[in-house]
């Protein structure tokens, strides 16, 4: 398990006011809608130090804490 989950599990339920596990679906149940998934992009960027293009705001890259993880680090290792 990444370091980062527990970090990007804070930051889903300061948007969302919910807690998730890793595996948890976001987007498909509707927890993270449109609105919020731009939030999260932004309080991610600000924690990790990244940027986050409009266009990789999807379900591909946010239906999960995982998926999330798995984004977040590839984008911190292209820094």
């Amino acid at each position: 398990m990444s370091d980062l989950i527990p970090r990007i599990q804070q930051s889903v339920k300061n948007i969302c006011f919910k807690s998730v596990e890793p595996t948890d679906a976001l987007i498909s149940t509707k927890i993270l809608d449109s609105i919020n998934a731009v939030d999260l992009a932004v309080e991610l960027e600000n924690e990790f130090g990244i940027s986050i293009p409009f266009v990789d705001i999807n379900e591909q890259h946010f239906e999960s804490v995982n998926t999330i993880d798995n984004y977040v680090q590839l984008k911190m290792a292209a820094k």
